[in-house]
């Protein structure tokens, strides 16, 4: 839903913004943590089977997959260094599980 913003408007639109945006990040944590928990289980399969952590092929197929379903492409570039950032810390996360 877009909001359209009058000066008389400004604040009490800028807060309702803002708890969307809240909405948001409180999905965004959900899904996250979901996701870590499919990561602690490729940790497991690597570490069972001595698979190394970083898999450049799998963050390949990861990165154009997002980049593909961006419908706003002004916002692409921003959403894939997101994912790059969330597969690095991801990558992190499992060489420390796998010490």
């Amino acid at each position: 839903e877009i909001y359209t913003l009058s000066l008389h408007d400004a604040l009490p639109i800028s807060i309702v913004i803002r708890q969307e945006i809240d909405r948001v990040d409180d999905a965004l944590v959900a899904l996250l943590e979901k996701r870590m928990n499919l990561v602690g289980q490729v940790v497991d399969f690597k570490k069972s089977t001595g698979k190394a952590v970083l898999d450049n092929k799998r963050e390949e197929v990861i990165v154009s997959r997002v980049a593909d379903k961006v419908e706003n492409k002004d916002y692409q570039a921003a959403i894939v260094a997101t994912f790059s950032d969330i597969l690095k810390h991801s990558r992190t996360f499992q060489k420390q599980q796998i010490r």
